[in-house]
C-alpha cells in the first residue's frame, strides 16, 4: 500500500529532481535558534490566515516575524502597522524581495502575492537561502511550473503549498480508507465550488485610489507580457489572465489536489472545459462560471481510470463546497465525513449479472481518524494546522505535508483546466516535454 509518506518522497519528473545539494545542509536551524520570518506580499489572506496560527505558535517555537516586502507604498505602511500591533513585532520595510534578501536578515517567508507571481517569488526564496510557505495556485503556466520544481528540489529548502486539506485529519481518514483497498477503485469525483458573491475577488474602492507611483509596475509584471498601467489588473488579478486562471487556480486548485493524493496520480490524461461570463459583466475576463471534466488513470492503460468533474459558478451558492468520491460499493462525502453505500451495486441488481453485491459499511470517518474538519467548513483549523506542519518541518527538516510535487501536480491540472477553457480543445498532457499540448500545440497565453 502507497502511503502519503511514499507519495511526498516521490519525485514528480526523473529529469527536474536533482536532489539536496551539501550546500542545503550548511545552514540547519538549531532548536535554540530562532527563526526570522518576513511576509513578502501584504495580503487579506495573510492577514486573516496566516498572522493567527503565527502569533499562536511564535512563542513556543521560537520564531519571529522580522520583515515585510511590498511593492506598495500603502500595503508596506499598512502591514507594518498590523503586524507590529498583532505580533508585537517591530518589523522592517522592503520595498522589493530584492532588498530583502540582500538585507541576510530572515531565515523564512510567508509568501502571498498575486496568482502567477507565486512561482518566480519562490524561486527568489530558495535561492536566497530561506525556506518558504507558498500559497497555492504554484503555477499558472508550465514554464514557471518546471522551474520551480527544479530550483526547490536543488535548494534542499522547506516549502509548504498553502494546500491546507493536505493537514486535515478527515483528509488523512479518506486517504487511509482509499488506500487500503477498502473503498474500491476510484470511478468518478464530483467536485463543486459555487458562491454568490459579486464583490468576489473586486476592489472598487481601492482602485480608485491607486496609482502607477505608488507601485512597481514591472516588478508586479515578473516575467508576463509588458503590459500598461492597470489598477484593476494590480487589484483584482484574479479575474485577469494571464495574471490568473481564476475559478481553476484559485478554488479548484484546493480539491483537485485531494485526487492526486487519493489515487496517487500526478496529473490529468486529458482535460475539457466550458463557461463563460454570464452574470457579472464587470469587464473581467476571466469565466464567472466554469465546468471541467478531467479524465485520470495510468498513462500505460487507457481502459482503466475515473473521470472527474468539477463545477463552479459565482452566481448563485446552492451545492455550496463539495468533495464527493465514488467506488462501484459507495461513496465517501468529504462534506458530512461519511463513508456510505450511496449508489453501490445491490442485491437484485448484481443477482441479475450473476455478481454479488457490492455495498460498503455506513461508517463516519471518525471512526477511521479522529476528525474535527471537513470540506465545507473549518478552513481556519486547517490552516492553523498546515502552518504549524510548515514551522514544525523547518525545525526538523522533514518533509512537509504538501511538498513541492504537490503543487506542481495540482498546477498541471489547473493550467489544463484554464487552456481547455480558452482554446475550447480536448487538453493533454505530454509526459515527455512535461507540456500542456491544446491542438498539438503547446499552450502558453
Amino acid at each position: 500500500m502507497t502511503t502519503r509518506r511514499d507519495f511526498v518522497k516521490s519525485t514528480v519528473l526523473a529529469g527536474l529532481a536533482t536532489g539536496f545539494s551539501a550546500k542545503s545542509y550548511g545552514k540547519i536551524i538549531g532548536s535554540n535558534d530562532r527563526v526570522r520570518v518576513a511576509c513578502v506580499g501584504f495580503s487579506d489572506r495573510f492577514k486573516s490566515s496566516h498572522i493567527p496560527p503565527f502569533k499562536q505558535f511564535q512563542k513556543e517555537m521560537n520564531f519571529e516575524m522580522v520583515g515585510l516586502s511590498d511593492i506598495w507604498n500603502r500595503r508596506r505602511d499598512e502591514g507594518k502597522a498590523f503586524i507590529d500591533k498583532a505580533l508585537g513585532s517591530d518589523v522592517k520595510l522592503f520595498r522589493n524581495n530584492d532588498e530583502l534578501y540582500a538585507s541576510k536578515s530572515v531565515d523564512a517567508v510567508m509568501l502571498s502575492t498575486a496568482d502567477f507571481q507565486h512561482a518566480i517569488h519562490t524561486i527568489e526564496a530558495v535561492q536566497a537561502g530561506c525556506d518558504c510557505y507558498t500559497e497555492k495556485p504554484l503555477s499558472e503556466t508550465m514554464d514557471d511550473n518546471r522551474a520551480v520544481l527544479k530550483a526547490v528540489k536543488k535548494s534542499g529548502k522547506i516549502v509548504q503549498i498553502g494546500s491546507q486539506r493536505r493537514s486535515g485529519e478527515n483528509y488523512f481518514a479518506a486517504e487511509n480508507f482509499i488506500k487500503s483497498g477498502k473503498f474500491g477503485p476510484i470511478v468518478m469525483v464530483e467536485l463543486v465550488w459555487n458562491v454568490n458573491q459579486p464583490g468576489r475577488w473586486r476592489r472598487p474602492a481601492l482602485t480608485q485610489d491607486l496609482k502607477e507611483s505608488d507601485i512597481d509596475w514591472k516588478r508586479f509584471l515578473v516575467n508576463r507580457p509588458n503590459d500598461t498601467f492597470d489598477p484593476r489588473k494590480y487589484l483584482e488579478y484574479r479575474l485577469f489572465w494571464p495574471y490568473s486562471s481564476g475559478i481553476p487556480g484559485q478554488w479548484m486548485s484546493h480539491q483537485i489536489d485531494t485526487v492526486h493524493w487519493f489515487s496517487g496520480l500526478p496529473h490529468p490524461r486529458s482535460a475539457v472545459a466550458n463557461g463563460g461570463i454570464y452574470q457579472w459583466q464587470d469587464g473581467r475576463a476571466n469565466a464567472d462560471t466554469m465546468t471541467v471534466v478531467f479524465d485520470y488513470g495510468p498513462l500505460d492503460d487507457m481502459t482503466k481510470g475515473f473521470q472527474v468533474q468539477f463545477t463552479s459558478r459565482f452566481s448563485n451558492s446552492a451545492g455550496e463546497t463539495k468533495e464527493l468520491y465514488y467506488s462501484n460499493g459507495g461513496m465517501i462525502n468529504l462534506d458530512t465525513n461519511e463513508i456510505s453505500p450511496t449508489g453501490g451495486l445491490g442485491e437484485r441488481e448484481a443477482k441479475a449479472m450473476g455478481l454479488k453485491a457490492n455495498l460498503l459499511e455506513k461508517i463516519k470517518l471518525s471512526e477511521v481518524t479522529k476528525i474535527e474538519t471537513n470540506a465545507n467548513t473549518g478552513y481556519d483549523q486547517l490552516t492553523t494546522a498546515h502552518i504549524k506542519n510548515w514551522m514544525d518541518c523547518i525545525r526538523s527538516r522533514k518533509t512537509p505535508n504538501a511538498p513541492i510535487e504537490a503543487g506542481y501536480q495540482h498546477s498541471i491540472a489547473t493550467i489544463m483546466a484554464n487552456a481547455a477553457y480558452r482554446t475550447g480543445q480536448r487538453v493533454t498532457f505530454d509526459e515527455k516535454t512535461q507540456e500542456v499540448m491544446a491542438g498539438g500545440k503547446v499552450f502558453k497565453y
